[in-house]
């Protein structure tokens, strides 16, 4: 039996090094790999070219990353809620490439299934085809859109085992089971890590083949951008 858990983080980010392309899951800070963003800020790692649907905000998620200026480029499809982003975006500071949430879902799939590209019609006449090649399919225009070429993926799950296999919870199901096997190294974190044998076959979402590395994550805080509730009537 292969088993692919790791000690710790530390131990799971070893080989994370300066300029390099990351996936991070995540949907606003809903299944965000917090421990790995964690020990990112820890390595002071720099140059970083970071794909994920948003940054987090100002003071959480990636926006630790931005804080401390570790990220080049960023790669996503909504930057609303991080001022920091934004300041650094418009001051020419921080590279940012904006796709449609679609697309973005795609090329990290098409890299996990192997595929070096795809056509699709998001993006067609926009700023998002430019200089890229389209062409006509039952008399609709398509781009070319790449899969993604990453050095890493941080994922977050609810549960897995030993040998990788994975379990997300509700809507952290997002970005995260494309992630996986999208990257030449996939590192899951997980909240509940059981022995193999242990999990239901028919529940699992991403076989451990896809996991080369697995640790259990601790003192998840799982913060909300925007906490709104219902005014007593």
């Amino acid at each position: 039996m292969i088993k692919k858990t790791v000690l710790d983080v530390k131990e799971a980010l070893k080989g994370v090094t300066n300029n390099m392309t990351l996936m991070l899951g995540g949907f606003g800070l809903c299944g965000i790999p917090e421990q790995a963003i964690a020990e990112l800020v820890r390595l002071n790692v720099t140059g970083l070219t970071c794909i994920s649907n948003n940054a987090g905000v100002d003071k959480f998620g990636l926006g630790l990353l931005l804080q401390k200026h570790q990220i080049k480029k960023m790669i996503s499809s909504y930057v609303g809620e991080n001022d920091t982003f934004e300041k650094q975006m418009l001051s020419g500071e921080l590279e940012v490439e904006l796709i449609p949430q679609g697309t973005l879902a795609e090329r990290c799939r098409a890299a996990q299934a192997g595929f070096p590209a795809f056509y699709t019609p998001a993006g067609y006449g926009t700023e998002v085809a430019v200089g890229k090649e389209t062409r006509l399919f039952n008399g609709k225009m398509h781009v070319l859109e790449h899969a993604f070429n990453a050095d890493f993926a941080f994922v977050k799950a609810w549960k897995g085992d030993e040998a990788g296999n994975l379990i997300f919870k509700g809507t952290a199901r997002n970005f995260n089971p494309n992630m996986c096997g999208a990257a030449k190294i996939t590192v899951a974190e997980v909240e509940e890590l059981v022995p193999v044998g242990t999990l239901d076959p028919n529940q699992i979402h991403i076989p451990g083949i896809f996991v080369q590395r697995i640790f259990k994550g601790e003192h998840y805080e799982k913060r909300i951008e925007q906490r709104t509730v219902r005014t007593k009537a």
